[in-house]
Order: C-alpha cells, then structure tokens, then sequence
C-alpha cells in the first residue's frame, strides 16, 4: 500500500506548527494508496472529530489531543487512531488492519495509538487515560 506525499506532509505540519487539530485518513483502493481525506482546524474540538468519522467505513485518524497535567502544564499528544468499526466490510477491515503498521511508520512522532470499533473505544476519558 502506497502512502500519498500529503500524508507525511500534513501530519509534519500538525507535529510541527499545530496546524491541524486532527487528520483523516483514507484508504483508496482503486490507486492502493493512504491518501487525506480530511483536516481538522485547531480550533475544532474532539466532538467534531468524532462526527467525521464514518459510522459504517474503516478509517485511519491522528488527533491532536490537549490536555493540561496534575502540576498544572499544559501538553499535548499526537494519538493515532485506526479506526474500524463493526458494520465496516470485513474486506476493508483487512485491508486497513494489514497496512496500518507501515503507514504508521510513514509518520514518526505519534505517541499514542488505539484501537476503536465504536466510539465509546475512543472517548475522552479514553485519551485522557493515555495521555498521562
């Protein structure tokens, strides 16, 4: 599976100057190729990332998640996300479950990734759990 230029590059961008609050990733299978589908401006929050999800596709997902620590710190991690939920087609199952782990070398500087079937995987008490 081949991984598209702009991958690297937004995700580059969202580690490096924060451009992005999260990004969405997609398999096209006719090019076999991990291409964007989708950015998320800073401002958006997790309940936007969350509503692009599709709710019946796999997806690939880096989030950008704030939080602010016990001594009072503000931080962030960079989660990625391979999404895949149950009403998914098993054919698009394998194939996201097959490549994620070479794509995810394609993008280095993710410290957090989960696993997410439904929502629920993957709420806030979830990152907030995995950000510490």
């Amino acid at each position: 599976m081949a991984v598209h230029d702009e991958c690297k590059l937004k995700f580059l961008e969202l580690k490096a100057k924060r451009t992005y609050r999260f990004i969405i990733y997609k398999i096209e299978e006719k090019l076999k190729q991990v291409v964007v589908e989708k950015v998320g401006e800073p401002a958006l929050t997790y309940e936007d990332f969350i509503a692009t999800l599709p709710t019946d596709e796999c997806r690939y997902a880096i989030f950008d998640y704030d939080f602010v620590t016990e001594e009072n710190c503000q931080k962030s991690k960079i989660f990625f996300i391979a999404w895949s939920p149950d009403t998914s087609r098993v054919r698009s199952k394998m194939i996201y479950a097959s490549s994620k782990d070479r794509f995810k070398r394609e993008l280095d500087g993710i410290q957090v990734e989960l696993q997410a079937t439904d929502p629920t995987e993957m709420g806030l008490d979830v990152f907030k759990g995995r950000a510490n």
